[in-house]
C-alpha cells in the first residue's frame, strides 16, 4: 500500500520514516510499517551503524584438540578455556590480525551448540557476529524490516557486551550475531 503525501508529517510524528519515493514502498503490518526497498543506496538505518566483522563461531566436539590446532600448527593467540554457563558453552577465542574465531563446545544438558553438534558430528561454522554502535536501534530497524531475533531483547554475551541473535531463516541461512561495540 503507498502511503499518501498527507500521512507523511503524522508518521513522522510518530517516530518512523516514510517517504513518497517511487523505490520504497511501506507496507503496514501489526501496527509496525516495514520498509523494503529496490535502491542499493538505502542499506541501514542512519540512527545505528554496521561495523566490522567481530568473530567467526565454530563449534567443536573437542574444545581441547581445535585450540590446539590454532595454537601450535597454525601460530595464533589461543585464550584459556571459559565456562558460561548461563549461555551454555565453554569457549576459547582465537586472535587473529583482522578478527577472532570463537570455539564453542556445549555446557550442559541443555545448550543450543549440543543440537549442533548432534547434526554436524564434526563440528561446523555456528554463527558470524558483526559489530553495531547502537544494539538497542539496530533491533529496532531490524525488526521493523521483518527479520526475527532468536530472544526478544539484548542480552549480555561471550565478551561482556549486549549481543542479539538474528534468526537464520532471515539471514540467509547464517546464525548473525549483532554485537555492541
Amino acid at each position: 500500500m503507498w502511503i499518501p503525501k498527507s500521512a507523511l508529517p503524522k508518521l513522522l510524528s510518530l517516530g518512523r520514516f516514510c517517504t513518497t519515493r517511487p523505490e520504497l514502498r511501506c507496507i503496514p503490518q501489526k501496527f509496525q510499517i516495514k520498509f523494503y526497498t529496490t535502491d542499493p543506496k538505502i542499506t541501514s538505518s542512519p540512527v545505528w551503524k554496521i561495523g566490522r566483522l567481530n568473530h567467526v563461531a565454530l563449534a567443536v566436539p573437542d574444545i581441547e584438540q581445535a585450540a590446539a590446532l590454532y595454537r601450535d600448527v597454525l601460530g595464533a593467540k589461543v585464550s584459556d578455556v571459559v565456562a558460561l554457563p548461563e549461555h551454555g558453552v565453554y569457549t576459547v577465542f582465537v586472535e587473529l590480525d583482522n578478527t577472532k574465531i570463537e570455539l564453542l563446545l556445549p555446557y550442559g544438558d541443555k545448550s543450543p551448540i549440543q543440537s549442533f553438534l548432534d547434526k554436524n558430528k564434526s563440528g561446523g561454522l555456528h554463527h558470524v557476529c558483526l559489530e553495531v554502535n547502537d544494539i538497542e536501534a539496530a533491533i529496532l530497524d531490524v525488526k521493523s524490516k521483518g527479520i526475527r531475533t532468536l530472544t526478544e531483547t539484548s542480552r549480555i554475551g561471550a565478551h561482556g557486551k549486549p549481543v542479539i541473535f538474528l534468526h537464520p531463516k532471515d539471514c540467509n541461512g547464517v546464525l548473525t550475531e549483532l554485537e555492541q561495540v
